[in-house]
């Protein structure tokens, strides 16, 4: 026992007392000449609110159930080393504000912003990037994902002094691929965590570690702190100050203007609604076509006490659609597949639930990615007739009375849908409907928002209605490798693989030359379209807001990597958003006196493709 502690805390104390050495010749860059896209007239001040429709079932943004509810807040939108400038693309400032490739194709060095701090004004510093990389293999995390990337991705991070730290790539990249997978890396506060005394394995980490922090926020760097946590009813997130460090970024000046963040839970969307007509929420998502043409046209928008907004973007769209898992029973037949895929009318859905505002994906791994993407992919089109043929090759050659088919041991071809949000059953119902012509029968299975995820990731779903996020570089390894296929927690939730499918995921995983990189992309894509594991779904390239007219932001307000103009209950985006406290009184005073103003609807269709 006490060995294991000294161990551990050696460990801890190496990186203080080691350090790597810097080469003399290196090339140092940074970026400061990007156009800046927030507005110089935000005003700092201010309490946002909005919803969440369910309480996240952890606090932890790694390890079980922590892939949702508000991860995005604590982890995936605070700064990494580097980032990119959602129009230009160009790589810009973020924690570092130098960078320096060695030409090895492995190595990058980065200088950290100096005056960069933890939320607990603890200085970030090199230690909490080679701690975070003993936190992310550490098994106590129970996340094989952050395990297997952080052990076979990252090789190694080395403190040369306290702002300037070495990075190592497993593989050799080309120099676009290694800053995007080196540059996005986010510290971890090591002062947060340090327990040797709990820590009897010695990798750094508390023993305990799933339990004892699945409601401790950890520090940020980011420029807001999760302050209050009202259990399964409400938290509140406070901004650092004006002091806060990232401040002395240009890219960040002018950004993340609001004091507070208050985020309630609203289960319902239509009860969300009306207290957001009430005035009780800032802002409103009307992305959804019923939402925008039926719903949103009352007195407060007539009387233009709330605005709407319209603007589109150019973010590559993730995989996603109707997932399959082939280890239930009867799915783990291609034909009963195929059938699926025919019988599944995702272009009626979208014409007559939709109104025609969303499109459909052309590929169930997204698109968007450029030469990544398979050439001239196209969705299967709903064909009932060519469905029956496919449920009859695989043995449902029999109409039940009920007009789904069975096979020759009484089986029906019935499969449920498992979906986490209410407003979505509509469009689900629509393809229950289509499906009966085929004989085909779905069961609707709503799930509650996190535990659906949580669902999947168990892999308990016969059929998932599921989007996933999508990046620059398309993601095979977590969604098709067999290691990850038939385990919980991991995001295979179609359970497939093939040995010719792991060949060509690891072979794109450590390709240096790009054309052969996009050549292994491509068959990837076609292997995983032939085996109709996920029929492709529907995307969408804009945002939709309804807004209180005090709500302010810059013009053009959209960026290309624009995902929500205003903090939501699941990001919280680019911030560059305010409140005019002025226009909030005059708001507040004509509600009571019954003033009104014009009513008033924004499109912006700077990055309408």
């Amino acid at each position: 026992m006490k060995k294991s502690i000294v161990a551990a805390t050696l460990s801890l104390l190496s990186t203080s007392l080691y350090a790597a050495t810097l080469p003399a010749d290196l090339n140092w860059q940074t970026n400061w000449d990007e156009p800046l896209f927030a507005s110089s007239e935000a005003k700092f001040g201010g309490t946002f609110r909005t919803y969440m429709q369910s309480f996240p079932q952890t606090l932890r943004s790694v390890g079980p159930d922590s892939n949702s509810g508000l991860r995005y807040y604590i982890l995936d939108e605070t700064p990494g080393l580097l980032d990119r400038h959602p129009n230009t693309d160009a790589w810009i400032p973020a924690l570092a504000n130098e960078w320096a490739l060695t030409g090895d194709n492995k190595t990058v060095y980065f200088k950290l912003n100096p005056k960069a701090k933890w939320s607990d004004d603890k200085p970030v510093t090199a230690d909490d990037f080679v701690f975070m990389l003993k936190f992310y293999r550490s098994k106590d995390l129970v996340a094989p994902w952050y395990n297997e990337y952080y052990t076979n991705v990252v090789s190694d991070v080395q403190k040369i002094d306290a702002h300037t730290l070495m990075v190592v790539s497993k593989q050799e990249k080309n120099p676009e691929d290694l800053l995007e997978t080196l540059g996005g890396l986010r510290p971890r506060p090591a002062h947060f965590y340090a327990n040797p005394s709990k820590d009897e394995n010695g990798d750094g980490i508390d023993d305990n570690y799933v339990r004892k922090y699945n409601f401790k926020a950890e520090p940020t760097t980011g420029a807001y702190y999760l302050d209050d946590i009202k259990k399964g009813k409400s938290v509140t997130f406070e901004h650092v100050g004006q002091d806060w460090w990232g401040y002395s970024n240009k890219y960040y000046q002018h950004r993340y203007n609001v004091e507070k963040i208050r985020i309630n839970v609203i289960r319902d969307n239509d009860i969300a609604m009306k207290h957001f007509e009430k005035g009780d929420l800032d802002s409103f998502a009307l992305v959804l076509p019923e939402l925008w043409h039926d719903k949103s046209n009352g007195e407060p928008y007539q009387k233009g006490y709330i605005h709407k907004f319209w603007g589109y973007s150019q973010l590559p769209e993730g995989a996603g659609g109707l997932w399959m898992n082939v280890a239930t029973p009867l799915l783990d037949d291609l034909n009963v597949r195929r059938g699926i895929s025919y019988a599944t009318d995702y272009d009626g859905m979208i014409e007559k639930i939709t109104r025609g505002d969303y499109s459909r994906k052309p590929h169930a791994l997204g698109t968007g990615h450029g030469k990544y993407d398979l050439p001239n992919a196209k969705a299967p089109e709903f064909n009932p007739e060519k469905a029956i043929r496919y449920f009859e090759a695989a043995g449902f050659d029999q109409i039940g009375p009920d007009g789904i088919r069975v096979n020759q041991q009484g089986q029906r071809l019935s499969f449920a849908i498992t979906y986490a949000y209410a407003h979505h059953t509509p469009r689900i119902a629509y393809l229950k409907e289509q499906a009966k012509k085929a004989g085909l029968e779905y069961e609707l299975k709503l799930v509650d928002g996190s535990s659906a995820f949580k669902f999947m990731l168990e892999k308990k779903h016969q059929l998932a209605f599921l989007d996933m996020s999508a990046s620059t570089t398309p993601a095979y390894w977590e969604y098709f490798h067999s290691v990850n296929a038939n385990r919980p927690q991991t995001n295979n939730f179609t359970n497939f693989s093939t040995p010719e499918l792991d060949k060509l995921i690891m072979a794109y995983k450590n390709e240096f030359d790009m054309e052969k990189k996009y050549r292994y992309s491509q068959q990837i894509q076609q292997i995983v379209g032939d085996a109709n594991v996920i029929v492709p779904g529907y995307m969408v390239p804009y945002i939709r807001m309804g807004y209180w007219r005090w709500l302010k932001f810059p013009t053009p307000a959209m960026t290309k990597k624009t995902e929500t103009l205003f903090s939501s209950g699941g990001a919280l985006g680019f911030g560059t958003f305010w409140i005019d406290p002025q226009v909030k009184k005059e708001t507040e005073k004509a509600l009571k006196s019954g003033k009104t103003f014009e009513p008033v609807t924004i499109i912006d269709d700077t990055y309408k493709l």
